[in-house]
């Protein structure tokens, strides 16, 4: 395999699933479930920009701006938790992270200001960095490598459905008991997980090591093969971001519809990613070259954005690429945490932290990018500047070292 050279491969690929032990349903289930509740407390509040604008007596703009504070907690305690995990275990962020995100979505409920909001929001990121990237470690390490392309697709296919269902459920029930009763909701969600995870985790696995030997530096973990994936991880993300979060507005400019006609495109937007992800753990477990899957992906849905967002000859054909592009994308996330998942356990903790750091690196920049390319050229911009830097991310995937 050409992905981290850590550890030597088994004889072949009949043997490893002969030895493979079966897939831990439950726990991925669960995982899939916290990881839904911690998308959720950000992306479900984008239904109520309005109304959280008005509530809180204070501009749009400044509610919009809870994402990026978010993202930032998210991604400072998704590298420290990582490595803390590698040291003391991962259960107890496990557990409390999700514990930890229900009460503070409780406060962003009962904030009476903007200011409180902005503070449990960005306590909200940093609780779900302290399990996000735990969580794909406890997955990958209860699972033989010749599963953990799916199983890491599967609990990935938990951020996938809060675009799915976990927004347009969020609007419906916002129509009766209002943002603050949503978070509500969601924290109530968070707990569920918690219980869950506390279950599915009671017997020793991947979660805990009492004897395990000191972890080495976090530098010693960060190699060039483990650089390289989370800069292809950072690229990615950032031909993701692009798109998903400039899609609605990209069909409302250009074939000028309202809010409430793009519900359906989201969803059928969003089931290519799930059917993507999905595929993509299968082809991550039955190929041999991971990085060639991720590089092939990348290439194809730059591919896909330029026709995207060149060819506008209606609302159905705009819907019908953008499932394609975001299907492709998905397919290349999973090869790629699966090589991630490579390295020794007492490390994996880690890298997995780093990549979500990665990950929230990934959507401010698509954010950046996406703002400055609508000021320069309009979405007519978009496509080309997808490609290019799909095209980045596939030769970092090809370079040999």
């Amino acid at each position: 395999m050409n992905d981290v050279p850590i550890s030597a491969l088994p004889a072949s690929s009949q043997a490893r699933a002969a030895k493979s032990p079966r897939m831990p349903w439950a726990l991925l289930a669960t995982g899939a479930l916290a990881m839904f509740a911690a998308s959720a407390s950000g992306t479900a509040r984008a239904p109520f920009l309005l109304e959280m604008a008005r509530d809180l007596d204070t501009a749009m703009p400044y509610v919009a701006d809870l994402v990026a504070l978010t993202s930032i907690s998210w991604a400072v305690t998704g590298m420290l938790a990582g490595a803390w995990s590698d040291r003391w275990g991962r259960r107890p962020f496990l557990l409390s992270g999700p514990i930890m995100l229900a009460f503070a979505l409780i406060g962003v409920a009962s904030a009476p200001s903007f200011f409180l909001v902005a503070l449990w929001s960005t306590v909200a990121g940093g609780c779900s960095g302290l399990f996000t990237g735990v969580m794909f470690a406890e997955a990958s390490s209860r699972v033989a490598e010749d599963q953990q392309g799916r199983a890491l697709g599967w609990v990935m296919s938990g951020q996938s459905l809060t675009l799915l269902i976990g927004v347009p459920i969020a609007a419906f029930l916002g129509a009766f008991i209002g943002w603050r009763g949503v978070n509500v909701c969601i924290a109530g969600l968070a707990a569920v997980a918690a219980v869950g995870l506390l279950i599915t985790t009671r017997t020793p696995g991947g979660s805990r090591s009492p004897r395990a030997p000191r972890p080495p530096p976090t530098h010693g973990a960060l190699s060039w093969p483990v650089m390289r994936l989370l800069g292809m991880g950072i690229l990615e993300r950032v031909c993701y971001g692009l798109t998903i979060v400039y899609f609605a507005t990209f069909l409302q400019s250009t074939y000028n519809v309202g809010l409430d006609q793009v519900a359906a495109p989201l969803a059928i937007f969003a089931s290519g990613n799930i059917l993507g992800t999905i595929i993509g753990g299968q082809l991550a477990d039955r190929f041999e070259n991971r990085r060639l899957i991720f590089a092939m992906a990348m290439l194809s849905s730059g591919v896909a954005a330029l026709a995207l967002f060149g060819w506008t000859e209606s609302v159905m054909t705009s819907v019908a690429l953008g499932f394609l592009y975001v299907f492709l994308n998905a397919l290349a996330r999973p090869a790629m945490m699966a090589s991630l998942a490579r390295v020794p356990a007492s490390v994996r903790g880690t890298v997995m932290g780093w990549n979500v750091t990665g990950s929230s690196i990934g959507w401010m920049g698509a954010a950046g990018l996406g703002g400055w390319m609508l000021g320069v050229g309009g979405f007519s911009g978009f496509g080309p500047l997808t490609l290019v830097v799909a095209i980045c991310a596939a030769a970092l995937a090809l370079i040999r070292r």
